[in-house]
């Protein structure tokens, strides 16, 4: 028995194929069935000729018919559903003999069934007596739940988006490890999955192109446009990802939005807070001495010793300085400073 419930549910697809194929098949109210028309679909899917279509075509059909007439079911109706993709509602389906019963819950559908009889795919007629049976859950193996689950492709986009930022860190934190072995396994993740999804090259790439326009906005002063170009691309690149007929199988606008904007933000401002670093002036090692103020502990004349950042440095002046007088480093020479005597005219420079 196949049983399409509860109201909103629908037998589509292959799934009209199952329920043809039951020895009884039927469908609560407010629910449909059909649109079995063959396509080809997951990432690497074959381009295939018009030839070809037709033998695809022509052999979906003949199963349905084959299907149907074993069932003693309405073979040109059922078969319409292969060829021009017709769908049928509870009604539609129970008047055109595609099923053979109506029901509001499986209580009724036992009710309904109760006493009669009906023909098997062997020919053997069976009576079945099912009021008051337990019914016991068939549930999905764990398997068929994460299949489940990945097969999402709001789920998809998510898992590509984190990994992406995820190898973005890595790239920027060389030797985290942990950025980098999230970022491949949710980007491997994200490509099984859309390997089964009828997935658009073309989104691929404004996905790509979003990322370089993050990666552009850190580089170039565009005070945001390249930002919101990324935002849109990728936006766009989401929503686009998957082409599928089924609403449910498309990644959803809140969830594109959900994702590109903050990704968006958060990439622009890492990126940008890296750049700013590299061109900061270095503050550690011998090259952070450069400007800063130290105090003469010998006579210059021209070499002496002098106190700065706490240490005691050898220096040589271009001038003679006195002892305890202020003076500038200019130049690191290994463990050598070229100092000039701290004057009005002569300011440090102020340390970022």
């Amino acid at each position: 028995m196949v049983y399409v419930a509860p109201s909103g549910s629908r037998a589509g697809s292959a799934g009209i194929f199952i329920l043809e194929a039951a020895d009884v098949a039927a469908m609560a109210p407010g629910t449909n069935a059909g649109a079995a028309h063959p396509v080809l679909i997951g990432l690497f899917a074959p381009k295939v000729d018009d030839e070809m279509k037709r033998k695809i075509e022509n052999d979906t059909a003949a199963l349905m018919r084959s299907v149907a007439s074993k069932r003693g079911r309405n073979v040109e109706a059922a078969e319409s559903a292969v060829r021009e993709s017709k769908s049928f509602t509870e009604q539609e389906a129970l008047s055109q003999h595609l099923i053979d019963y109506v029901a509001s819950s499986e209580e009724d559908l036992f009710r309904q069934m109760g006493g009669k009889t009906f023909k098997r795919f062997n020919g053997q007629e069976v009576t079945l007596k099912l009021s008051g049976q337990p019914i016991v859950p068939f549930d999905m193996t764990l398997k068929e739940r994460i299949l489940g689950y990945l097969m999402d492709p709001n789920v998809s986009f998510i898992l590509l988006a984190i990994g992406a930022l995820a190898l973005y860190a890595e790239f920027n934190h060389p030797g985290a490890v942990i950025p980098g072995t999230v970022g491949v396994v949710f980007i491997l993740i994200a490509a099984f999955a859309l390997n089964l999804l009828p997935t658009r090259f073309a989104a691929l790439v404004l996905i790509l192109g979003a990322f370089a326009l993050f990666a552009a906005e850190a580089k170039f002063a565009s005070h945001g446009v390249l930002t919101v170009g990324g935002i849109t691309l990728l936006t766009l690149g989401g929503l686009l990802l998957v082409d599928s007929p089924i609403p449910e199988m498309r990644v959803h606008l809140f969830t594109a939005l959900a994702v590109s904007i903050p990704l968006g933000l958060i990439t622009a401002f890492l990126m940008s807070i890296a750049l700013r670093a590299r061109r900061n002036k270095l503050v550690s090692g011998a090259q952070g001495l450069i400007g800063e103020t130290g105090i003469a502990q010998t006579t210059l004349a021209p070499r002496g010793k002098i106190f700065v950042h706490g240490e005691l440095w050898d220096a040589v002046s271009s001038s003679e300085v006195s002892i305890g007088q202020s003076v500038v480093v200019r130049r690191v020479d290994g463990l050598l400073l070229q100092v000039e005597p701290l004057t009005v005219s002569r300011p440090v420079p102020a340390i970022p």
